[in-house]
């Protein structure tokens, strides 16, 4: 029969433990090890599923290191956090559900890709005058303007247009053709109008690779050679991510 632990050896295997831990909490939650077929989980575990795949890539060191490039200044850096992020993600559980958990990871980098770019690293909450814009579709009689009301780009996918506002808003649960002002108000719609606009807008094409993603968030303004430029900035953003999350970035980036 083994010796009973003595209180120094306690001592030292509580030290010891608590030294574990810190090496395996956010350092070991960013980078696991795991097999190309695994995610890695906020707790620094490979696994497959929501726990692993969905908040466990999203970390906090993920989140701020884009959200830490934006200048202290930015309206964005008090309102965009991970937990609104989290909460918002939870009402859209088909979200970064791929076919392989590599899939996984492509979506949600290329979702974060695109966030970056269009918030300038969530500096903005609100498109830069956009209030000079009129982003009011008259044709559309299902979702109509409401007066003195203003449509331009909020959100973290800068959500535009009546036809985009109205039906987020009724899905998500706000007037979104009465009240657009929300989406710059309340982080969690925030994040829910760009998760909902992805939805219904984006993730279909992820397997036709991000230069798809690209042309269903501005390919009018931006594909077939009209702002190389800004289709370059989303792709290397994209690019980063998929290496930060240990994930080739496949084929067809560019629209």
């Amino acid at each position: 029969m083994a010796n009973s632990p003595t209180p120094t050896m306690l001592a030292f295997l509580a030290l010891g433990l608590a030294f574990l831990l810190s090496v395996t909490g956010p350092a070991a939650a960013q980078n696991c090890g795991c097999q190309p077929n695994l995610c890695c989980s906020k707790y620094g575990y490979c696994g497959t599923g929501n726990d692993y795949c969905g908040e466990g890539v999203v970390t906090e060191a993920f989140f701020n290191g884009i959200k830490n490039q934006a200048p202290n200044g930015c309206p964005g850096k008090n309102f965009y956090t991970r937990q609104s992020f989290v909460n918002a993600a939870r009402s859209y559980p088909g979200f970064g559900k791929g076919r392989s958990n590599d899939d996984s990871k492509r979506e949600i980098a290329a979702f974060f890709a695109h966030v970056t770019h269009e918030t300038g690293h969530m500096c903005y909450i609100e498109e830069i005058n956009g209030a000079n814009g009129d982003y009011c579709d008259r044709n559309n009689k299902q979702w109509p303007c409401q007066p003195g009301k203003k449509y331009f780009g909020r959100g973290p996918l800068q959500i535009s247009w009546n036809y985009n506002y109205g039906p987020a808003g009724q899905s998500i649960g706000f007037d979104g053709l009465r009240n657009p002002e929300r989406v710059a108000q309340d982080p969690i719609i925030s994040f829910k109008t760009a998760l909902w606009f992805w939805m219904n807008n984006v993730h279909q094409v992820m397997p036709q690779g991000f230069g798809a993603t690209i042309r269903a968030i501005n390919g009018n303004l931006e594909c077939n050679g009209k702002n190389p430029n800004t289709v370059n900035a989303r792709v290397n953003y994209y690019k980063d991510y998929c290496r930060q999350f240990g994930v080739d970035p496949g084929s067809n980036l560019y629209c």
